[in-house]
């Protein structure tokens, strides 16, 4: 479902303005941060073979931000 954000009223479309701002603004102080640890993950792959992905989910699920380990694992996603 989709609607017209011009039929929101001003206040809610500022607020939904902002908010996305904010979320670019994080995914571009975060992305190359976000590949690095993708590719830190990525290269012990090898190493732990079948133990591999239930580790690598520990380890995304101790980053600190939900938003952040999402974008680790998209980046995951794209190494695969």
């Amino acid at each position: 479902m989709s609607y017209n954000l011009a039929s929101l009223p001003f206040d809610e479309r500022n607020a939904l303005e902002d908010q996305k701002a904010t979320m670019f603004e994080f995914w571009q102080q975060n992305l190359e941060k976000a590949k690095a640890e993708a590719g830190r993950l990525w290269a012990e792959k090898g190493k732990r073979k079948g133990q591999w992905q239930a580790w690598a989910a520990e380890q995304i699920a101790a980053l600190e931000q939900g938003q952040y380990q999402s974008m680790v694992m998209r980046e995951l996603e794209r190494l695969g």
